[in-house]
């Protein structure tokens, strides 16, 4: 059987009555429930077709001033019941905490979004199938020689009830296609499409920028080691912008994890960029109309043309500050919804004819920082890379490394792409919005000796 929203709701109420038979106090309650169909193909043939459904049910409680949080994917009645008398249990031998305050009081009124598609929520592996068989197709055609990468289609139901008068429910879809397509070994290119409906999913482009890139990659030539402008594609700069996000996060800052950690009204970047979070936004990929105290989520400014503009609260951390809380609830830790960079005025064209000697990055992976709070990462690209002289694109590249620190990328970003792309896959784990970025002097260095 299939979880409704209606059956959701009567979960949250089931849970909150064990939690108050056990002795909570306060309590919010989320029950969630995940229908994911997913392929995964290499070799250019299907490997992997699996249907997932994950449910479960997450609590945050007080008692005499205490809190804790747990969570559970067994829903039956006296797993509940269990799982709400030793998480009470659990919170009676912790120390009070200096900043409870207090689940919220509601009820709010709660915006909507259209991020929901019905054809993908009834979907099957079937016509996952079909997409990949197209974007195999489409790769082998324009010359790639192997084809690997995946496919996902997922469906979320949400609903929150809590003893402070919140009661809500929340639903969207997700589509998303990563693939490689490979020429020889030392030749890849990657290409990814997402969406959270069927008429937005471009898996054909994905295909086709993949083999093209690849294509372009044959010839690989020479490189040294330096400074140099380079240019971020929105998968690569996708991956900066996360780790923005997560810095600016409250929590992070008074753990001294933030590279933006008293910087709040400060110029940190480039004036061309502007980064906004929102809790929905058309075609947004993981929409949220309210966060885990069930507080409304709303648009939340980070950078306004080069300014920080705030951090990200929940309830706690907004106390703390003596603020409001930003709908950013993570009741921990306060995080981002979906990151959006404001479009540029350059073409893509436009932006490589600015660079005297540089690279242009399509795709990478390991970014790892060295130091948090200088915000002082290492990544790696992956696929197709280029090397660019005179405006042009010379030659492709291979075993080059990204040193670098995000402030100083911030302040050195000098132009943005007009065009942008919705980024969602496992090396980006909070959607993003994002362009191609040019960044001045960036640290190269060789991945291998």
């Amino acid at each position: 059987e299939v979880i409704t929203g209606l059956n959701l709701q009567k979960l949250c109420d089931d849970t909150l009555t064990a939690f108050k038979s056990a002795g909570a106090e306060e309590i919010s309650i989320i029950s969630g429930d995940v229908q994911e169909n997913m392929i995964r193909f290499s070799n250019n043939s299907v490997t992997v077709v699996k249907s997932v459904n994950n449910r479960s049910v997450s609590a945050y409680i007080t008692k005499n001033r205490r809190r804790i949080m747990g969570v559970t994917s067994n829903l039956n009645p006296k797993s509940l019941h269990r799982f709400a008398k030793t998480l009470v249990q659990a919170c009676s031998s912790l120390d009070a905490s200096p900043h409870h305050i207090g689940i919220p009081k509601g009820p709010f009124h709660y915006s909507r979004h259209t991020n929901f598609d019905k054809s993908i929520d009834d979907s099957d592996p079937n016509l996952l199938s079909d997409y990949v068989k197209h974007a195999i197709d489409k790769s082998l055609k324009n010359g790639g020689k192997r084809i690997a990468g995946s496919i996902s289609a997922e469906s979320s139901r949400i609903s929150i009830l809590t003893t402070g008068g919140i009661q809500a429910n929340d639903k969207s879809t997700y589509i998303s296609l990563n693939i490689r397509v490979f020429i020889n070994n030392n030749v890849s290119g990657h290409g990814l499409s997402c969406a959270t409906k069927l008429n937005d999913f471009k898996p054909i482009i994905a295909a086709e920028s993949a083999s093209d890139y690849a294509k372009r990659s044959r010839k690989i030539g020479p490189w040294n080691e330096g400074k140099f402008d380079v240019i971020l594609s929105p998968t690569v700069s996708a991956d900066i912008i996360q780790n923005i996000g997560d810095a600016a996060s409250a929590f992070s800052v008074d753990t001294g994890m933030s590279f933006l950690s008293g910087k709040k009204g400060r110029k940190i970047s480039s004036e061309q960029f502007t980064l906004t979070d929102h809790g929905t936004i058309k075609g947004c990929l993981a929409p949220r109309i309210f966060d885990d105290e069930g507080i409304p989520t709303r648009d939340n400014s980070i950078i306004n043309k080069g300014k920080l503009s705030g951090y990200l609260h929940n309830s706690s951390t907004a106390q703390k500050s003596k603020t409001t809380s930003t709908g950013s609830a993570g009741i921990i830790d306060p995080h981002p919804w979906n990151l959006e960079v404001s479009p540029g005025d350059f073409s893509l064209q436009e932006i490589i004819e600015s660079v005297k000697k540089g690279f242009l990055i399509t795709n990478n992976w390991y970014t790892r920082f060295q130091n948090m709070r200088t915000g002082e990462y290492s990544t790696l690209p992956r696929d197709a890379a280029f090397y660019i002289e005179g405006g042009k694109i010379k030659h492709a590249v291979n075993g080059i490394r990204l040193s670098d620190s995000i402030p100083r990328q911030l302040k050195n970003i000098d132009a943005i792409g007009s065009t942008r792309e919705w980024i969602h896959w496992w090396e980006v784990n909070t959607p993003c919005l994002a362009p191609w970025l040019l960044v001045r002097d960036v640290p190269v260095t060789r991945a291998v000796s």
